[in-house]
């Protein structure tokens, strides 16, 4: 009889019997309060602050670049609800892997770092700098200057020699994946590099980000219909087994960085017909039914692992950035996001009544938890709140911190990329007959 108690409560538990996290998309005091839970139940994850752990890292199976992704979930949650409960983590954790070359590159993750695990933790440090998240100390870089120091040696890396152009995988050549080139990778390039363009008024971010986009379609990384397939092989970039697979975090890398282009490029009609059909296919592809967000590739069949169930939260939160940069869309883009943060809440009733599940569509916890679930919902939740927030700032609407044109420049090819001074031209007809886009929402 005991242990038949002892089972029935553990099952109450696992399944959220009791705590939940209610979602009333329409109130900001409800939203703020449901961020505010999942906030706190990523940090019950997080251990990296106490002795004898490591900052920045989560404990295993979580790996490196979800860690990146998780503080950048808090920088977002920060501005979006105003509160700095996580600001000492968040920095610690960024300041500890930006590794001796401030590039974050810390050769404790050379046998698994790649180019997309090194671009989540650039796109942290861009998020800090764009919401005035509180500087580093005096003499530290500054988290313009990191992001620009990883964006710069990517740049190096770019590859003209194979597929045309290119990020490849792997940033080290001893390990699997470096002879295969991938959307994630260049997709997070394409938003870095229009990101610090908006931000810098540097005109030279602004080419790099076109040259990407362009390479990507060149190559059918990204389809005439704007599927974006997951990469493709070395020396002809050819698709193989899995390579087609749609993911939504590489809809949401170019849906994001097209939107910090149109705002950079004066609401360039050329750019926002390329957001219209992105954000379509996202909703298409992507929204179970329209209305909930989700990951099709794995999610309808239980085989996501930890790292797959984050992707949704990383649409959501580019589908934010666009909302707030291409405010004409933003009806359209928070009526998905609403009914996808209900969702989610229903879906953060495990454990003692907060741990998040995979799979929203079930309307309860479905016994499936982990960081990146927690981090989904958090950015799904929190997006909700981008009408009512500040925009991204930049030099020019009063962003704080400093960069650094040299960051990063130096790699061990001992090639260096130019960064021009600080222009920014209007070259939205230039970039239409560059880009040669036509798409339709």
């Amino acid at each position: 009889m005991v242990c038949a108690l002892s089972a029935l409560l553990h099952s109450l538990l696992l399944f959220g019997y009791g705590a939940a996290v209610d979602v009333d998309p329409s109130s900001k005091e409800s939203l703020k309060r449901a961020a505010s839970t999942i906030a706190a139940e990523l940090r019950s994850s997080y251990h990296g602050d106490e002795p004898g752990q490591i900052p920045g890292l989560f404990p295993y199976p979580t790996y490196w670049w979800l860690a990146g992704a998780a503080t950048n979930a808090w920088i977002d949650y920060r501005n979006y609800t105003g509160d700095t409960t996580y600001d000492e983590i968040v920095t610690q954790a960024i300041f500890h892997q930006i590794g001796p070359n401030r590039d974050f590159l810390p050769p404790n993750q050379t046998l698994a770092e790649g180019n997309d695990d090194q671009g989540f933790w650039a796109l942290a440090a861009m998020s800090a700098a764009e919401r005035n998240f509180p500087d580093l100390p005096a003499g530290q870089p500054q988290w313009l200057a990191l992001a620009q120091g990883a964006l710069h040696g990517q740049m190096e890396r770019w590859d003209d020699e194979n597929c045309g152009g290119g990020l490849r995988w792997q940033i080290f050549a001893f390990n699997h994946g470096y002879t295969y080139k991938n959307s994630i990778s260049n997709g997070i390039f394409f938003q870095l590099n229009a990101r610090l363009a908006r931000y810098t008024k540097n005109d030279t971010y602004a080419q790099w980000a076109e040259k990407t986009f362009q390479w990507m379609r060149k190559i059918q990384f990204m389809d005439d219909t704007l599927n974006i397939y997951d990469g493709g092989n070395l020396p002809a970039c050819a698709f193989v087994k899995n390579s087609t697979i749609l993911w939504s975090y590489n809809n949401a890398m170019l849906l994001g960085g097209a939107a910090f282009m149109y705002d950079y490029y004066n609401k360039s009609p050329v750019w926002l017909e390329i957001i219209k059909g992105l954000l379509s296919k996202a909703i298409s592809s992507f929204f179970y039914q329209e209305a909930i967000v989700n990951e099709p590739a794995c999610e309808p069949y239980n085989t996501c692992n930890d790292d797959q169930i984050s992707f949704k939260g990383y649409l959501s939160r580019n589908l934010g950035y666009t909302a707030q940069l291409v405010p004409e869309l933003s009806a359209r883009i928070f009526s998905v996001l609403r009914t996808s943060a209900v969702a989610a809440g229903k879906a953060c009733t495990g454990g003692s009544g907060t741990t998040c599940g995979m799979n929203w569509t079930l309307g309860k916890f479905d016994g499936h938890s982990g960081v990146g679930g927690t981090i989904a919902a958090l950015e799904t939740i929190t997006s909700c709140l981008a009408k009512d927030a500040s925009l991204p700032s930049a030099m020019n609407t009063g962003a704080t911190s400093i960069g650094d044109v040299n960051a990063g420049r130096t790699s061990s090819s001992g090639h260096k990329t130019k960064i021009d001074p600080a222009t920014q031209n209007d070259k939205v007809a230039a970039a239409a007959l560059t880009l040669g886009i036509c798409v339709s929402a």
